[in-house]
């Protein structure tokens, strides 16, 4: 999973900052490595690294960073790898100059890499599929503007950027959101026919001009103060020119609106609306439904407390708690400091991180049977020791819901979660599920509720790949899977080795 934002200033007006404010509104996305690109006067300027936006940009850096034109990104690492040379914002220098940013997956990777190394003698030199986007996007710009002749003032018609976006959702597959710089010319945003990653623009109007913000999440827009003006719809294409003027097509043959529901689980910001959806009341009304089942199945239940695990499992705990009728208490801190566990490689280095991440208050389980809440669970190693630290400080009983369903197949458009052999819920009935974490009682959403509840708007598809294994693409083979499986399981991610080298555009220090 990764954050992208594009931005188009006022001429003579540096973004840097409002590049480097978005990344940071966007971090939840992508704690692994953040990069910016800008252009100033035909010339490119970059820097990228591993590390927190507020690790990787320094002054100096933000005084290279200048133009009134450039994307962003924060980045999850892919099946584990961290390596700096994976960092976007990715760069190729023909045609025009042209840099990609990434949000997503593509299910035919190895497919676009052969076309892209053996027919078209293309060099690829990361196992990013980022970098196979952008080499394709320029080979299909290439294709078109060949004949073009570059010297002086450049002009490319807007039909031409759009046949080329065209022609990439025809060769693709996968879940992706893109923003692209396109040298002299402006940005270019695009999702899938899908849209299954989240992708949604922006303007105001600054000194008689109109400034145009493109990001993962409407957070970013409104916390840099512009206006939403919509979502970017599923095999859409988005064209922002330098000068200020927007252009938009849709460029897929066929579309068919399916969003990932992870998003609004787990993965969003809950002050974000995705697709008319606001991620808030979402997860309000899984709590809500979620507790009506419980009050069905226990109408006679006793719970003294709700307490969530903070931080996304906050809002279904807190409408948990009114729906039972009792009271909706804070019992872990959580430090700040600790990235996320789930994808940690290693189940030594997920164990030790999440004593570290979360610290329980005493009073708050001590002679109590409490109800912990969390979004989901995946691995389940936070959720067992989640409840052996509710003990630990007095505890009575110690019940556990997760506000979605079981997780028990891989996600295969772009987060990053772990092999299906490590899934808690691989194999395992609820009960046993419950006997693992410790729990004296586990209540899972259903899957029907979870749709229903979500689909704030009224009836909607769902990418819900990873609860039921149904693939939205209808191209996830067993192979696939069985190599997606092998990729991402704790030996290969601990086998990767991390490299810090990297070749081309200059990352300016």
């Amino acid at each position: 999973m990764c954050g992208i934002i594009g931005l188009v200033g006022r001429r003579g007006y540096h973004i840097n900052q409002l590049l480097y404010d978005g990344l940071t509104v966007l971090q939840h996305r992508g704690q692994d490595a953040a990069g910016i690109i800008t252009e100033n006067k035909g010339r490119y300027h970059l820097r990228k690294s591993n590390g927190l936006v507020k690790d990787v940009f320094f002054k100096k850096h933000m005084k290279n960073l200048l133009g009134s034109i450039g994307i962003g990104h924060v980045r999850y690492p892919t099946a584990g790898s961290s390596s700096a040379a994976e960092a976007q914002p990715f760069y190729v220098n023909y045609p025009f100059g042209i840099s990609l940013a990434h949000n997503g997956n593509l299910t035919n990777a190895e497919e676009i890499k052969k076309l892209l190394t053996s027919a078209h003698r293309r060099h690829v030199n990361t196992n990013s599929d980022s970098e196979l986007l952008l080499n394709l996007l320029a080979m299909e710009l290439h294709s078109r503007t060949h004949n073009l002749n570059i010297d002086g003032e450049l002009h490319v018609d807007v039909k031409t950027i759009f046949s080329s976006v065209s022609a990439l959702h025809k060769q693709i597959s996968g879940g992706y959101a893109c923003v692209s710089l396109i040298s002299g010319l402006g940005i270019l945003a695009f999702r899938d026919p899908n849209g299954i990653r989240p992708l949604i623009f922006g303007s105001r109007e600054v000194d008689g001009e109109t400034e145009w913000v493109v990001a993962s999440e409407s957070v970013a827009i409104h916390a840099l103060g512009f206006e939403v003006v919509r979502d970017v719809a599923p095999g859409e294409a988005i064209f922002l020119t330098s000068a200020g003027q927007i252009f938009t097509q849709q460029c897929a043959e066929e579309t068919h609106h399916s969003p990932c529901i992870f998003e609004h689980v787990y993965f969003a910001r809950p002050d974000s609306i995705i697709d008319g959806i606001s991620v808030y009341q979402a997860r309000l009304n899984q709590g809500q439904r979620l507790a009506e089942r419980i009050l069905e199945q226990y109408p006679d239940h006793d719970i003294d407390a709700v307490i969530p695990v903070p931080d996304s499992g906050r809002y279904a705990a807190l409408q948990m708690a009114g729906a039972l009728g009792v009271e909706y208490r804070e019992g872990f801190v959580k430090n700040r400091y600790i990235g996320r566990t789930f994808i940690m490689p290693g189940q030594a280095m997920r164990k030790k991180s999440v004593r570290r991440k979360l610290n329980a208050i005493p009073h708050e389980f001590k002679g109590k049977n409490v109800l912990l809440v969390d979004d989901s669970i995946v691995r389940g190693t936070t959720s067992a020791q989640i409840v052996e630290m509710a003990r630990e400080v007095g505890a009575k009983k110690v019940y556990f819901a997760s506000a979605a369903p079981p997780v028990r197949h891989p996600n295969v458009y772009g987060i990053d979660m772990p092999a299906v052999t490590e899934f808690i819920a691989n194999g395992k009935s609820v009960d046993e599920i419950g006997n693992e974490i410790g729990a004296d009682k586990l209540f899972y959403q259903t899957l029907d509720d979870l749709i229903e509840v979500t689909s704030i708007k009224g009836v909607q598809s769902w990418d819900t790949s990873c609860f039921n294994g149904e693939y939205v693409t209808g191209d996830v083979s067993q192979d696939y899977l069985d190599a997606l499986e092998a990729a991402r399981n704790d030996s290969a991610k601990t086998a990767i080795s991390v490299s810090d080298e990297t070749v081309g555009l200059h990352n300016d220090e």
